[in-house]
């Protein structure tokens, strides 16, 4: 496929390749020289953002019932403050 370099060096990225490799605003991408002058190669960068996004709450069917994880580490941070300032 062929596209063209408009001002600003902004190049369109055709659409079936767009959405075929999940490019979309805001991508980030990641251009490498190669040893020929006449030849780059873009990675597309993960969207971390998304990936924890989609990840949020999947470990929850592993818990026991009534646990709960996060009061757990606050208690603990409290504890560990509480004896750090005993020591000073």
């Amino acid at each position: 496929m062929i596209t063209e370099v408009l001002e600003s060096n902004v190049v369109a990225i055709p659409d079936r390749l767009a959405s075929q490799h999940g490019i979309k605003p805001g991508s980030r991408l990641d251009w490498k020289e190669s040893d020929r002058p006449d030849v780059l190669t873009v990675k597309v960068l993960p969207d971390y953002a998304a990936i924890a996004t989609s990840l949020m709450g999947a470990g929850r069917a592993h818990l026991k019932p009534g646990a709960d994880p996060i009061n757990d580490l606050v208690r603990e941070r409290v504890q560990e403050d509480s004896e750090r300032q005993q020591r000073l």
